[in-house]
């Protein structure tokens, strides 16, 4: 069955793959999907009514059978589906976010890092330990925003914590090998987020300045696939007597581009980009050029002109092996990067929508495994979002029942001129269950009145069922 035909059938595509040994496990995960995505936001004991449900889900996320590569299994299984029905290359979008809880016990769950605050009782800055846990996610999106599902991911937590800066008085951090290093996740990820897709030549890994890893790329070239990152190092280009800076400073401005964006105080503009790129002989770290291959890897510039209000200009450095011979080719590997945004608004769902970081379970074994469950959901959301603005003029069998299509077209009526119903129509219906309210000038609509709207239709349709059920008795 296509993995996107049957709007009735997105659990059993999502949960096809599953790899739990136990058909009671099986089922415990499908019910759970069934009850926090009828109740995105809720606790656990609301979303499952009752003690004994409730006790069911926290012994799911306490079984030792259980585990966040398990729950997540059959999802990869259909992004790879989804990823071998689209045709064009495939963007991976990778970052790294992080959950904070508060705990009066934080080891059973970890830190996260070191945060400055002010002490009332001394007049100097100080700072306090978070405890919580970190998640590197691998997003598969189309190149026009459209999320597949994800490809890869890690959780991870740290038992103590050393800021960067301090180590970097003791240890030059080029001379630690990568497997000693939190940045493995980016190359571990890659391999994953690879081996989903039939030909990794399709896939474009993008990341933000924390993916400036050389051993990314040389990871990239081993497997065959390609990335974009934002340069966050001036490395040594050519013959190691000049940097990648210097040597695009030589570079004349070769095009020029409009973007929209959006100052500090969320006003929307454009910016007008300079834009310049060049082929460079990139060469690895002093202190890992015995192990490591220079690279001929393209440059690619993009500078704002003039100064602009309430934001800061914009300046990228973009890195790729991917060629570009013409300024049309650059500016679509800047609409790539642009496109990273987009796992930014996933992992807002995850926090805002579901709630993540409202958990009160007490260990990091059962959050990564409840934070797994939810991953699925919000990517279902993202889904929906992006697929009202990407395909118009789609079925909305694609999504909805014969019997939620019903109940939209009686809860919400059409007007005598409205055109036929596409997956648009209804899936904006559903938004005004959660507040959109959909006039003529207004965008479509975003993630949160889609996931309140879904969360209040999933109980609309429960007491429709149990009306017919009663009715028929």
């Amino acid at each position: 069955m296509d993995p996107m035909l049957e709007g009735a059938a997105w659990l059993d595509e999502e949960l096809a793959g599953s790899t739990f040994a136990d058909a009671r496990l099986d089922q415990r995960l499908r019910r759970l999907l069934e009850q926090l995505g009828g109740a995105m936001g809720a606790s656990l004991p609301l979303a499952c009514q009752d003690w004994a449900a409730t006790k069911a889900a926290y012994r799911f996320f306490d079984n030792d059978r259980v585990s966040e590569a398990q729950i997540l299994a059959g999802h990869f299984a259909a992004t790879a589906s989804r990823l071998a029905a689209t045709e064009g290359p495939i963007l991976i979008l990778h970052d790294t976010t992080e959950f904070v809880y508060h705990r009066v016990r934080p080891e059973p769950i970890g830190l996260t890092g070191q945060y400055p605050c002010r002490n009332t009782s001394y007049d100097r800055r100080q700072f306090y330990t978070v405890c919580g846990l970190l998640m590197h996610s691998s997003l598969g999106v189309t190149p026009g925003g459209l999320p597949l599902g994800l490809c890869a991911i890690k959780f991870w937590t740290r038992a103590s914590f050393k800021g960067t800066s301090t180590l970097k008085r003791h240890i030059n951090p080029t001379r630690v090998p990568i497997e000693q290093k939190e940045s493995l996740r980016w190359l571990e990820n890659m391999r994953q987020a690879s081996g989903l897709a039939a030909d990794p030549a399709r896939c474009i890994h993008i990341g933000d300045r924390e993916g400036d890893i050389y051993e990314l790329f040389v990871t990239a070239h081993e497997l065959g696939t390609h990335f974009l990152v934002r340069s966050s190092v001036d490395r040594r280009a050519d013959d190691g007597t000049r940097t990648i800076i210097a040597a695009m400073d030589e570079v004349p401005g070769l095009g020029e581009h409009w973007i929209e964006v959006r100052d500090d105080k969320g006003k929307s503009g454009r910016a007008h980009l300079t834009i310049k790129y060049q082929r460079l002989h990139v060469l690895p770290p002093l202190a890992k050029r015995k192990r490591y291959p220079a690279l001929e890897l393209t440059v690619i510039c993009a500078d704002e002109r003039g100064t602009p209000e309430n934001r800061p200009p914009i300046q990228w450095r973009l890195l790729t092996d991917l060629p570009v011979t013409c300024v049309d080719e650059a500016v679509e590997k800047i609409g790539w990067y642009v496109l990273r945004w987009k796992i930014e608004l996933f992992h807002k769902i995850l926090k805002s929508g579901c709630r993540a970081e409202d958990a009160k379970l007490r260990s990091a074994e059962r959050l990564v495994n409840l934070l797994a469950l939810f991953c699925i959901l919000a990517w279902r959301v993202f889904w929906l979002t992006m697929l009202n603005r990407t395909a118009p003029t789609a079925s909305p069998r694609l999504v909805f029942t014969p019997l939620e299509i019903r109940l939209l077209d009686q809860l919400i009526k059409d007007k005598a001129s409205s055109p036929a119903p596409t997956l648009p129509h209804y899936l904006t219906k559903m938004a005004r269950l959660g507040g959109y309210l959909a006039r003529a000038k207004d965008p479509p609509p975003g993630n949160m009145v889609l996931w309140c709207g879904l969360s209040r239709f999933t109980d609309i349709e429960l007491g429709a069922s149990l009306g017919m059920r009663l009715v028929g008795n």
